[in-house]
């Protein structure tokens, strides 16, 4: 049996290396679909990967009171840019009122440029309280402290860095107690977090500095973007969120015909988004792969019965000397698996390389078994394939086949 097997193989490397040109043109469309669809996979899988390290700065049982909704929802943006502001008082209020509130974190943010001697980064900074490190499971102090409730009464100046601003600005020396300015602020560094890595591969989460809300308040503009974030019970959070839309209703003053001028935002809604990103990408790799691979199987089938039809006395002295049809039919079928399968090899090796190069852009990473999935869509395509002239060249007889010119 391993005989005829290695026989067949050896047949096969024989037939594709006698008619290169042909075999290479015929093996494109194999070699495109299992390209598009290991880079497909490659990209989703990096993107599982991302979405899941970078939704962990927004737990599941967060709520944010925000005034636009993340995604737009369904408001013109005139009506987004007249809603009244969100304020700091609204947290309190709603830890007071609702029953669900566990932890309440106001945050403020805009950009600037944290400066130390001859060294800047421009940044992300925001003020926020100490209760913000229960509202986000990303973030951890590997230096140094998080600032204190009393601290942030205070307005005390003083600051946590990422760590693309520690290396930016400290190199390798230790950042704690250090000074840097923001602005013609003073600032002293008391913590610097752990790496957190990108946004969905778009921003970064290092760079950016967290001051105490009270400071922020007494130093920089009140006004622009701000929001609330909210831990509550995760096991009961559709109706924490209807709760808590009752109380900012009523703290907003609105009348029961009125809409909600505040939104009300939460993971699940970054999770939509990426469920119908993810399912667009897939479904768009699915057609390419698909479209790619008909092509690739109807090239390979065209190329094995010219194959079948040039080796036709071939056929008939084998038939003659004792070859069944079962050995011609698994010698042919060997000839059109093994272009499939060289084929999906290369377009695997193509799709590793390009992976490689997008990772330093994009996260993309190629799971082993995508690989070896490829790998045996390419076989099976050559089975498919390869399996009719196969039988054609099976069922030849012998004596027509030996007097064919």
């Amino acid at each position: 049996m391993s005989g005829h097997l290695w026989e067949n193989l050896r047949i096969s490397f024989s037939s594709i290396l006698a008619n290169k040109s042909r075999s290479i043109l015929s093996v494109l469309g194999i070699v495109i679909g299992v390209l598009s669809v290991t880079l497909m996979g490659t990209m989703i899988s990096g993107l599982d990967a991302t979405f899941e390290r970078s939704m962990s700065s927004f737990r599941s049982n967060v709520l944010f009171v925000s005034r636009m909704d993340w995604f737009g929802g369904d408001w013109d943006w005139w009506e987004f840019r007249n809603r009244p502001r969100i304020k700091e008082e609204y947290g309190e209020k709603l830890r007071v009122q609702s029953q669900f509130v566990e932890a309440v974190a106001p945050a403020t943010e805009r950009s600037g440029r944290i400066i130390r001697k001859d060294r800047q980064i421009d940044t992300r900074f925001f003020g926020t309280t100490p209760e913000y490190l229960a509202t986000n499971d990303a973030i951890e102090i590997a230096q140094g402290r998080f600032f204190t409730e009393g601290e942030n009464r205070s307005g005390s100046r003083v600051l946590v860095i990422g760590a693309d601003i520690k290396d930016a600005l400290f190199d390798n020396q230790d950042a704690i107690g250090q000074y840097v300015k923001i602005g013609n602020h003073k600032f002293r560094v008391i913590g610097v977090s752990g790496k957190m890595g990108k946004f969905m591969g778009l921003f970064s989460l290092d760079n950016q500095a967290i001051i105490p809300f009270g400071t922020f308040k007494r130093l920089f503009t009140r006004r622009g973007w701000m929001n609330i974030r909210l831990k509550v019970d995760g096991d009961r959070i559709e109706e924490a969120k209807e709760e808590i839309r009752g109380h900012m209703r009523v703290i907003r003053g609105l009348k029961p015909t009125e809409d909600d001028n505040f939104a009300l935002n939460h993971s699940s809604t970054f999770e939509a988004q990426y469920r119908a990103i993810k399912l667009a990408i897939g479904g768009t790799g699915i057609f390419i792969t698909a479209l790619s691979l008909i092509v690739g199987g109807i090239g390979i089938m065209n190329i094995m019965f010219v194959s079948v039809k040039e080796r036709t006395r071939e056929i008939g002295v084998r038939k003659a000397l004792g070859a069944t049809q079962r050995t011609i039919l698994a010698q042919f079928l060997m000839e059109a698996i093994t272009i499939c399968f060289l084929g999906g090899l290369f377009g695997m090796g193509v799709a590793y390389g390009l992976s490689t190069i997008i990772n330093r852009f994009f996260p993309s990473v190629m799971p082993i078994g995508l690989a070896l999935g490829a790998i045996f869509l390419s076989v099976m395509i050559g089975i498919i394939s390869g399996l009719i002239p196969s039988s054609r060249a099976a069922k030849l007889d012998p004596i027509e086949a030996l007097r064919y010119e």
